[in-house]
């Protein structure tokens, strides 16, 4: 008898467009599952690749302002994600940054978890959190702290009741340790390198495509190239829009919210892709590379398995850390790139973004899988 497939994300929304997509749309390439979410606005839109698919939701779908993030929701997400019913399921598959690996499963049943990161908000981003959100000061701070420790029980909790982790990253894998006790498997996330524009002459500027929120330190690159007085071009938008507005000097051009199309274009004749962040995997500087554009990045995170600094490796290298989220840091790497930069070969910065690519994700994941039910199917036999 074929094994019956449950698929189980976070959210669907018009919003949700990131690495964690990617993987959920990859993995239903491979695998015929049914899929559930926590909300799901994608099946209603046309231009999606979910249009008219029977998604499997919860209580949340019709809360209000739903369609705009269920995070104002948090407290009810655990509470929420185990009222899927999935007992007619074979193998239970999760996409989980938040509470899908949450989900309610049997002694009978698999469950393989695709974890992008431990709750980044529960976890590693609580101060960040409290302090920039306005739930974060007095009596309503009190009591969000409460709900965050619970939260982390939960979570926990929660992590027993997978099978088999697989981390987008090694330090992912490292953080699922820390946070659960468990061992993860790597298979890094999918990204379209091949449809990824590639030029070898670049043009005089550095870029920075992000969403504008205080943990991408945007702001910390906007405030060296200050410094640099380099052409800089700034792609996204997000809350600290206003304040990188603000502090942006003329040297510094700020486009917001740009089609894919159009971030393609700017990458690929880019000088060097700038990025401040520490990122459990990073797939905008994986996209950069396959461009053949070099990457000035923060040397921590996922950054460290998907950039070669060009200073260990002359003949191989795609770019150049820097060891501190300062802007003077920022400013020390951007001259030592100028220093390099005739070394780089972009024909080797594109060949190296192609382990990353759609194709390697499909065959490691598939056949992790398959042996995962091997591994179960044994196991049931010898009991």
């Amino acid at each position: 008898m074929p094994l019956k497939y449950a698929l189980v994300h976070e959210w669907l929304t018009p919003k949700a467009t990131g690495g964690s997509e990617l993987v959920v749309r990859e993995i239903l390439n491979q695998i015929d599952a049914d899929l559930y979410a926590l909300i799901d606005f994608e099946s209603s839109n046309p231009d999606n690749y979910l249009y008219k698919r029977q998604i499997g939701t919860t209580f949340l779908q019709n809360f209000p302002l739903a369609r705009n993030g269920v995070q104002k929701y948090l407290p009810l997400l655990p509470l929420a994600i185990e009222q899927l019913d999935l007992r007619q399921y074979d193998v239970i598959l999760s996409s989980s940054h938040a509470v899908a690996k949450g989900v309610l499963t049997t002694p009978n049943q698999l469950h393989i978890c695709y974890c992008h990161s431990p709750m980044r908000y529960a976890w590693d981003l609580t101060f960040d959190y409290l302090n920039n959100s306005k739930v974060g000061n007095g009596w309503l701070g009190w009591f969000t702290r409460y709900l965050l420790h619970h939260l982390r029980q939960w979570d926990v909790i929660s992590s027993h009741r997978v099978d088999y982790f697989i981390a987008n990253s090694q330090h992912t894998a490292r953080r699922i340790w820390r946070c659960y006790r468990r061992e993860a498997q790597v298979i890094y996330p999918p990204v379209n390198v091949a449809e990824c524009p590639f030029l070898r002459e670049k043009e005089d500027f550095y870029l920075i495509v992000s969403r504008l929120v205080s943990y991408k330190q945007v702001s910390l690159i906007v405030q060296a190239f200050n410094e640099l007085q380099r052409p800089l071009v700034i792609i996204g938008t997000g809350p600290e829009m206003p304040y990188i507005r603000q502090i942006a000097q003329p040297n510094i051009q700020i486009l917001g919210w740009q089609p894919n199309d159009v971030v393609q274009k700017y990458m690929a004749r880019a000088k060097a892709f700038v990025y401040a962040a520490c990122e459990d995997f990073g797939i905008a500087l994986v996209e950069a590379q396959a461009c053949g554009t070099p990457v000035i990045a923060y040397g921590a995170g996922g950054a460290l398995e998907t950039v070669k600094d060009i200073r260990n490796c002359t003949d191989t290298g795609t770019g150049i850390f820097f060891p501190e989220q300062t802007a003077a840091a920022l400013v020390t790497a951007v001259e030592k790139f100028e220093a390099y930069q005739d070394l780089f070969n972009h024909d080797q910065i594109k060949e190296h973004a192609y382990q990353f690519s759609t194709s390697v994700f499909q065959q490691k994941y598939l056949s992790f899988v398959e042996q995962c039910v091997v591994n179960k199917t044994i196991s049931s036999q010898k009991v």
